[in-house]
């Protein structure tokens, strides 16, 4: 058994290193917009019999104002609740039972939806999508069920786990709410806000953002282009633009002093530090250097601070880089550290264990070994995922919406691949300084 196990991380291990050593492939991108200002993106791949049709709309938790939190959030499970021609949940049935998958998930920069179909079905893919943007089904009844369903996930997802709640909380802290409203709010929203949403402004949200000029269609798979663009037109062709939504403003200072909190969590058992600097946005070009910085970080086993407080001062039970937790930005991102301690240490400690090794990076920088790593680490990660259509369509999505335009997916890499060892201690200074972070030491209610 044991030669068995060491076969396959030996066999990982090389696929991992073949990888790195390779470019991610040139992905052929067919583009136009229609009329009605909707953006296509359309990418045939033979080697599969399916495709993923993707749609993302250019709204988040960003978009909301004070008083009306939660509503990006609130329609990640009101788009499921029917349409015109769709009953309430009939989408997971039509979809499941042609043999393919969906779902939808918010960040703070936008929503998505995609399904994963048999390549014969792409039509019911693009019939669902459309069918929703032109006439969601927005009652009292559904806006009532899915608020309690809202409720419910915050219940399970964060106000019940370790850390969790903690993390939601630090976002209106680290962020200048008055400056920076956008990002300044937790992306789940105010549970007195969803309280207080009346179907007319929930109905006012989604005619504002959910519409075709404020959204992106890819399509990814096995498929004739004249016919997709046949049904795109037929379907999505007639849906009328509406007035573009107003502009985003977010003037986040950075910079402005230390901030440290000692925080409380009943659910944890086990003291812990959480810290955020404030970073650029993702197009910025600084971001990649950032990027790479949070892997030598904490992203692995053999990363700095699993290295040196996990494993040698045993300081730590386990330490992660979290790199904008809240999804990818155009404005004022986050790059945070979560570090768990080990039985009998201090959280003080272990968050001066940290910072300790953040200010090492800052004044001595990083070696070539764990740079070369770090942008292997990337690559590899890139050229997996473009072994799936969805990853593709996702990868498409990603480029045309923050780095201004999806052939930038064939054009990251150089961005990446230009990043020096001296570009990371830069940033590491520029960034990662202690009048630009916030601390939050978690320790277990009762103690």
């Amino acid at each position: 058994m044991q030669r068995v196990v060491r076969s396959g991380i030996l066999i990982i291990t090389l696929l991992g290193a073949r990888l790195a050593a390779q470019e991610p492939r040139k992905i052929a991108i067919e583009s136009y917009t229609l009329a009605n200002g909707l953006k296509v993106h359309l990418v045939e791949d033979h080697s599969s019999q399916v495709v993923a049709v993707d749609v993302w709309y250019r709204v988040g938790a960003r978009n909301e104002r004070p008083g009306r939190t939660g509503f990006a959030h609130l329609f990640e499970h009101m788009m499921f609740q029917g349409s015109a021609h769709v009953k309430k949940a009939e989408q997971f049935q039509y979809v499941e039972r042609a043999g393919g998958q969906l779902n939808g998930s918010t960040q703070a920069d936008r929503t998505n939806y995609w399904d994963l179909l048999p390549s014969n079905r792409l039509n019911l893919g693009l019939w669902l999508e459309a069918d929703r943007m032109r006439s969601l089904a927005i009652d009292q009844a559904n806006l009532d069920n899915q608020r309690e369903a809202v409720k419910e996930e915050r219940r399970l997802r964060f106000d019940n786990q370790p850390y969790v709640g903690t993390l939601v909380d630090s976002i209106p802290v680290i962020y200048d709410r008055e400056k920076c409203f956008a990002y300044g709010h937790a992306l789940v929203g105010s549970m007195a806000d969803l309280n207080a949403a009346k179907v007319e402004d929930v109905a006012a949200f989604f005619k504002q953002y959910y519409v075709p000029n404020n959204a992106t269609l890819v399509i990814v798979g096995d498929f004739v282009p004249a016919d997709a663009k046949a049904l795109v037109a037929e379907y999505f062709g007639d849906i009328p633009r509406v007035a573009p939504p107003p502009p985003v403003v977010c003037d986040q200072p950075f910079n402005t002093g230390a901030i440290v909190r000692r925080v409380t969590d009943k659910n944890a058992t086990i003291p812990a530090a959480l810290m955020f600097w404030r970073i650029p946005p993702v197009a910025d070009t600084d971001y990649p250097a950032l990027d790479l910085l949070s892997t030598i970080l904490g992203g692995g086993e053999s990363s700095r601070l699993n290295r040196d407080i996990v494993r040698e001062s045993k300081l730590a039970a386990g330490a992660q880089a979290i790199l904008n937790p809240t999804g990818p930005t155009r404005g004022p991102g986050l790059f945070g550290v979560l570090v768990i301690t080990n039985q009998g240490r201090s959280v003080d400690s272990v968050a001066a264990a940290v910072n300790a090794q953040v200010a090492l990076v800052a004044a001595k920088g990083v070696t070539e070994p764990e740079l070369t790593k770090a942008r292997n680490t990337w690559r590899s990660n890139t050229i997996m995922g473009r072994q799936r259509v969805l990853n593709v369509a996702e990868a498409l999505q990603f480029a045309d919406l923050f780095l201004g335009s999806a052939e930038q997916v064939n054009t990251d890499i150089a961005r990446y691949n230009a990043v020096t060892a001296a570009d990371v201690q830069r940033v590491a200074a520029k960034y990662l300084r202690p009048d630009n972070q916030l601390t939050m030491l978690i320790v277990p209610e009762g103690k």
